[in-house]
């Protein structure tokens, strides 16, 4: 980039707003939500959706619970014409669904929308005009006094329109076109000129849509213009604020929160940000972020799943993986250090049952939008032992001790490195298994069984007799010990002449959650007189076993 290249730009213009009350304000509550996917969604798909793409996303959205839907620009070609009807020949729209259409201010192309919705109980009939500096500048070529009476003549016609078709709720939406690039009192004077036409009233309020057509500036300064607004109108109590954000300098979700702080009432969006160039408002992003405040969205979106598929089909635009609560990945560490917070705080969560969620790194509970923990972490070589540790937990069942996490971390880490790769859970396991259960030289039990045991009483302590058969490098040695218990008992037997010298450690057990049948597993620490220290595990039916499998582990990998 040419530095001089700058000098064609200049800053956009702030408003001036003494006063302003929005910073001091949070979002409480949900807007009313209008999704714009199959009008401003469609027409920005390289290939627009057919009339099955369109059904199929127009029952996604009712099933997400929103109760205004623009389902189209029926006066601008067949299909979106063919669609407005057979949503209502066929009786597809719940009786508490209003569909929206979208007309400019042309006098046939009005009468065009209103045959396409005749017989609909619920409409909005959204007109609009492009009321920019710019494009009365460059497009239109036409003064204030020109573009207002435009807006004008429209409304009339509108309204006369409706009087035509009783059978059906009317309500009216107008929108200055680029009303961020429009001079406020310009875009106030055009909005109350409209208004003035169609009389609304507190019960029943016209929706003013002030649209950040092209987004041009940073958010607060939206927001400012959204409460200039607000304080200067008339009849402010007689409209729904609405607000139509895009997305060119990827602030669309910020500008429309602040906005809503400002005084909007009302959001018009598209699932996943899908609209021209880089798009509208993303209303799954802004939902959820409402719902990780505590605030219902009131928007169903529980299968994130579901919306996704439909998304990628009837738009062939792919979800990205790091897109907000939805992407692939945005749920998954890799790194290590992240990692052990996931696994610490899920474990801390569990613990507590503590009414609020609290995991760091994860904002929002993965369950809560249908994904399930399983994929939170995924092993590469910038993991760590904790997120190793997690997985074998959730995967299998094993919950390793704390103090064995860094022996297998190193393990795993050094699998990672040498396979170049993402770790799926199977070779995790696969690791686990050759290492510790499946490394059997030199000692490999046999046989082992528990002779006599006596069990403590006022007079003697517990004490038992073990007989084992152990195969050392493939020779049987039988060996017969006593001790305080048969672990103990088979540990002596070993350290008479069998295997060198060592001590117990460490010791842990717990039943295999994750295994078809009733196991258990053991997890054993030794360390040999020269300081060696090693685990072993072991997995049997008989806690007593795995323990005595767990035992020859450790000295397998010791020795």
């Amino acid at each position: 980039m040419k530095a001089e290249a700058v000098k064609k730009y200049r800053p956009y213009a702030g408003v001036n707003l003494p006063g302003r009350s929005w910073p001091e304000k949070t979002i409480t509550k949900a807007p009313v939500w209008c999704s714009v996917d199959l009008r401003d969604g469609n027409q920005a798909l390289v290939q627009p959706m057919d009339l099955k793409k369109k059904l199929v996303l127009f029952e996604l959205l009712v099933d997400c619970g929103f109760k205004e839907i623009e389902v189209g620009f029926p006066s601008a070609s067949q299909v979106e014409y063919d669609f407005a009807r057979t949503l209502i020949d066929d009786g597809l729209i719940p009786n508490d669904v209003t569909i929206q259409v979208l007309t400019p201010a042309r006098e046939h192309l009005i009468k065009k929308s209103f045959e396409a919705v005749k017989g609909a109980k619920n409409v909005v009939m959204h007109l609009y005009n492009s009321t920019s500096t710019l494009q009365r500048r460059a497009v239109f070529k036409m003064s204030r006094e020109e573009i207002t009476a435009l807006g004008v003549h429209g409304a009339e016609v509108i309204k006369a329109e409706a009087a035509h078709y009783p059978e059906t709720n009317f309500r009216f939406e107008y929108s200055p076109e680029s009303f961020t690039g429009t001079e406020l009192d310009f875009a106030l004077s055009i909005c109350e000129a409209v208004m003035d036409v169609w009389q609304p009233t507190p019960e029943n309020p016209v929706i003013i849509n002030l649209p950040a057509t092209v987004e041009m500036t940073t958010p607060n300064v939206y927001a400012d213009q959204i409460e200039w607004f607000c304080l200067n109108m008339k009849n402010r109590e007689s409209a729904l604020i609405s607000l139509h954000a895009h997305n060119d300098r990827g602030c669309a979700v910020a500008a429309t929160e602040l906005a809503l702080m400002a005084g909007g009432d009302r959001v018009e969006g598209t699932l996943f940000g899908n609209g021209e160039r880089t798009g509208n408002v993303d209303m799954v992003t802004l939902a959820l972020n409402m719902f990780t405040q505590g605030v219902d969205p009131e928007l169903d979106l529980h299968n994130i799943t579901r919306l996704i598929k439909v998304s990628e089909y009837v738009t062939a635009i792919p979800v990205h993986v790091r897109h907000p609560y939805a992407g692939e990945l945005v749920y998954t560490a890799f790194s290590g250090s992240h990692q052990d917070a996931i696994n610490k705080g899920m474990a801390l969560c569990e613990e507590e049952k503590n009414e609020h969620w609290e995991v760091p790194y994860l904002p929002i509970d993965p369950t809560d939008v249908g994904r399930t923990y399983e994929s939170i972490i995924r092993i590469n070589s910038q993991s760590g032992k904790g997120g190793v540790a997690y997985v074998m937990d959730k995967e299998f069942g094993v919950k390793m001790p704390k103090k064995m996490h860094p022996e297998f971390g190193a393990i795993i880490q050094s699998v990672t490195d040498k396979a170049g790769r993402e770790l799926e859970p199977s070779d995790i396991w696969n690791a686990f298994d050759a290492e510790y259960l499946k490394n059997t030289r030199p000692y490999c039990l046999s046989s082992f069984n528990v002779v006599k045991r006596h069990i403590d009483n006022d007079e003697k302590a517990s004490s038992a007799e073990i007989e084992a058969v152990v195969e050392v490098e493939g020779e049987k040695k039988t060996i017969v010990a006593d001790g305080n218990g048969p672990l103990d008992a088979f540990c002596s037997a070993l350290k008479n002449g069998l295997t060198p010298d060592f001590t117990l450690a460490r010791y842990h057990e717990h039943a295999l959650t994750k295994s078809s049948s009733s196991k258990a597993v053991a997890y054993i620490q030794l360390e040999l007189a020269d300081g060696v220290t090693k685990w072993g595990v072991g997995i049997d039916t008989d806690i007593i076993v795995a323990s005595i499998k767990a035992v020859l582990s450790a000295l397998n990998r010791a020795v």
